[in-house]
């Protein structure tokens, strides 16, 4: 069987801690941030746990992860 390819956009956007779970970036820190809040930015900055429901998929993408 042939080795499977990384999804290479998948890769840049999901990291895997130690204990196995996927971190991601949060949405909506980009552009037009003059509107938000301090507060609001502050916590786009960090990242966040992946969803249970969205783990399954990010293994397809990821099969070496």
């Amino acid at each position: 069987m042939p080795k499977l390819k990384t999804k290479r956009a998948a890769a840049k956007r999901f990291k895997v801690t130690g204990t196995g779970k996927v971190v991601r970036r949060k949405a909506y820190a980009s552009h037009i941030l003059t509107k938000k809040a301090s507060k609001r930015k502050r916590n786009l900055r960090k990242s966040a746990l992946l969803d249970s429901t969205n783990t399954k998929q990010v293994e397809r993408l990821l099969p070496y992860m």
